[in-house]
């Protein structure tokens, strides 16, 4: 599973680590991808999303139900 948020869509990005001498090296930095469990009321069942920190307070500011409706609008499947 890569590291990608599915509530944000964040994702690695890419740039270059610089040692002390100048030389440079590829490196990614990765989001804080966290693996949580939601409750769905309206659904009765539970749901195992991949959020990032900012996912996780998305979701306690706009809810859970909110959240869901528009990952479904853009097309993913939960």
């Amino acid at each position: 599973m890569s590291a990608h948020c599915q509530v944000t869509g964040r994702k690695p990005s890419f740039g270059k680590s610089v040692s002390h001498s100048h030389q440079r090296t590829s490196r990614r930095w990765n989001p804080n991808i966290q693996r949580r469990r939601y409750y769905l009321p309206s659904e009765g069942r539970y749901v195992t999303l991949q959020v990032s920190t900012k996912g996780i307070k998305t979701i306690d500011r706009d809810g859970i139900e909110a959240v869901i409706a528009s990952i479904r609008a853009r097309g993913d499947k939960v």
